[in-house]
């Protein structure tokens, strides 16, 4: 006979999570660091007793806003490479589609999330409960249908022993090097105070680790023929490379057979930026270097790449006649994009695999020649940028600003904004994982909590957040929870006035300046936002600086700060880096009164002809 154990659905639910485990570095450890909660009358009592009951195996941290707390809950299971990752918990209805933002986040960037709302009566006794969104047409929807579209898996649990298969299927996906992705399990709130006799064998300890697949013989052949046939190769290192911890690997393939590398924002770190054979990023955001050789390419190997418009220059980069691409992926969706040649596979064992066929073939000498003549060339440019000379800094000069106190032994935290192109370029990222964007959602907000959830996975390290003003405005409450739970952020604010980026781009593509920058949005009186005591308020150490010399002086006194510092500087929101970069496909309209929008136009028609559909 099977034997059982009485619980409520949350505290079979809980149990579990604590039994889920990982290997790592030979040690085996949790893979749920902790679960993330703000209780409310849909979780408070089933969900919020259960979590109480295993608080010593699974801690439970409390944020401020549903939104940040599940954005710091990714940025651990990003800094952790995916191998452990956080759950997080809300009530029904505005807690729960707080939510909804992050799991896109998590979608898009394929990192793992276990959200766990509360939802409606199943027994429906009590319809419309507190903040129910009703159909009229349909008695099963409710608020949390919304993560449908944003989960790789979307539950409703309205048994108690359904949660048997819903936690097994959930762990499949959390786990897979392909399905990874956010999973949703909407947890019915009767139902999570509702009791079932679950099998023992349930919670006993399971060790998940990473499944490493190797790639189909035939697909594998022809990436190597066509590597082996390339007169102008490169590599694209993408987020893939470091989830795989394929890091060591590429830098050994790469060396063998001295093929240039190029990197994406969520693949850079992959090789340390004074690297040889590092040319830095690429694309719309690219080095000179990068995307002189991409342009050059008639064969580009894309490790865990999703090749998004920003990697491909909006698939205009690569003007090499009969150019093949190598989609090196675990998921075939990314691997067959743009007809590429695919190769599915995991990022360590496909390139494990192609450098042993290849042997001790290298590329032509000149290629490598032409690259490291490029390299040369954009650090000198890099560096005319990020030393200091304007009155007003620039986002490059903060850059360089910020490298020079702290160096590349710190981890950067960022997402949003002009800073992501600027830091995509110009930040000297040093051990893998040590560059941590999140540029595939571009998500404004993520940037503090974010923080916080890489200094949660990474306690030791020195974590440095930078952000612009308007992202600080959107979501800064985590500010509190870092010194609330003792990690010290050091969290630099450039502050231009309003949204600097978006302002150039509006400029670029002929518009007028209008409701991007404060002064040109609609106002009777110009708001004077003090970020710095707007930050001690919540408890951080806080320093406004007037020069790029004062920011290096309160960047080196801040790493003697106990608590989060936040720092910050004015900035100038016209000016970003001229040199590398690449047209990015932003639609100009066809017809105007504008002269400048028809100016623009013209060179938008001109640059289309250049992309390869």
């Amino acid at each position: 006979m099977t034997k059982t154990i009485r619980l409520t659905m949350s505290q079979a639910l809980a149990k579990f999570l604590t039994r889920q485990k990982t290997e790592i570095d030979g040690k085996v450890v949790p893979i749920f660091g902790g679960i993330f909660a703000i209780f409310g009358h849909g979780n408070v009592a089933g969900f919020g007793e259960a979590l109480y009951q295993v608080r010593d195996e699974l801690p439970t941290y409390r944020g401020h806003n549903e939104q940040s707390m599940a954005h710091a809950a990714i940025a651990y299971g990003k800094a952790n490479f995916r191998r452990r990752m956080m759950a997080v918990t809300s009530s029904i209805g505005p807690g729960a589609t707080n939510m909804v933002t992050a799991a896109a986040l998590a979608h898009v960037n394929r990192l793992p999330l276990l959200l766990l709302p509360g939802d409606v009566f199943a027994n429906r006794g009590p319809d419309p409960v507190l903040q129910q969104v009703e159909s009229f047409g349909d008695g099963t929807i409710s608020a949390n249908d919304v993560f449908r579209p944003v989960s790789r898996y979307f539950d409703r649990i309205t048994r108690p022993e359904q949660i048997i298969t819903a936690l097994a299927r959930a762990m499949q996906v959390l786990t897979d090097p392909a399905e990874c992705g956010p999973v949703t399990l909407s947890l019915c709130q009767d139902v999570q105070a509702e009791a079932f006799d679950y099998p023992a064998d349930m919670f006993e300890e399971k060790i998940w680790r990473p499944r490493r697949p190797a790639p189909d013989a035939v697909q594998f052949e022809e990436a190597f023929a066509a590597l082996k046939a390339a007169q102008k190769p490169v590599i694209i290192a993408g987020g893939g490379v470091l989830y795989s911890e394929a890091a060591a690997t590429l830098k050994a393939f790469a060396e063998t057979h001295g093929i240039p590398v190029m990197e994406t924002n969520s693949g850079k770190s992959s090789l340390p930026h004074v690297h040889p054979l590092n040319m830095g990023s690429v694309g719309v955001t690219g080095s000179s270097a990068s995307n002189l050789l991409a342009e050059q390419a008639d064969v580009v190997l894309a490790v865990g790449s999703r090749l998004q418009d920003f990697t491909t220059g909006s698939w205009a980069l690569f003007k090499a006649e009969g150019v093949k691409i190598i989609g090196l992926n675990t998921q075939p969706f990314d691997a067959y994009k743009h007809r590429a040649l695919p190769l599915i596979a995991d990022a360590k064992v496909g390139l494990e695999m192609l450098g042993a066929k290849l042997g001790d073939w290298r590329t032509k000498a000149a290629w490598t020649d032409t690259a490291t003549a490029a390299k040369a060339d954009w650090l000198k440019a890099a560096k005319l940028v990020t030393d200091p000379t304007n009155a007003l800094p620039s986002d490059a000069q903060v850059i360089g600003a910020v490298h020079r106190a702290r160096g590349s032994a710190a981890t950067l935290v960022c997402a949003s904004g002009g800073l992501p192109g600027e830091l995509h370029k110009l930040w000297p990222a040093g051990a893998p994982g040590s560059y941590h964007m999140e540029y595939g959602y571009s998500t404004m907000g993520y940037e503090i909590a974010g923080g916080l959830g890489v200094k949660i996975a990474k306690p030791n390290d020195d974590v440095i957040v930078m952000l612009g003003d308007g992202s600080y405005m959107m979501m800064n409450s985590e500010i509190s929870s870092s010194i609330m739970l003792g990690m010290k952020l050091t969290i630099v604010v450039l502050d231009n006035g309003g949204f600097g980026c978006i302002n150039r781009l509006q400029m670029a593509t002929g518009g007028a300046n209008f409701n991007n920058l404060l002064k040109d949005t609609r106002h009777e009186v110009m708001p004077e936002i003090d970020f710095a005591k707007h930050a001690e308020a919540m408890g951080a150490v806080s320093r406004k600086v007037d020069s790029i010399a004062d920011l290096e002086a309160a960047l080196k006194a801040a790493e003697a700060d106990t608590r989060t510092s936040v720092i910050v500087i004015d900035t100038d929101p016209l000016i970003s880096t001229d040199a590398g970069g690449h047209w990015w496909d932003v639609a100009v309209p066809e017809v105007s009164v504008r002269p400048e929008v028809n100016k623009a136009r013209k060179e938008y028609e001109a640059a289309l002809k250049a992309q390869k559909l």
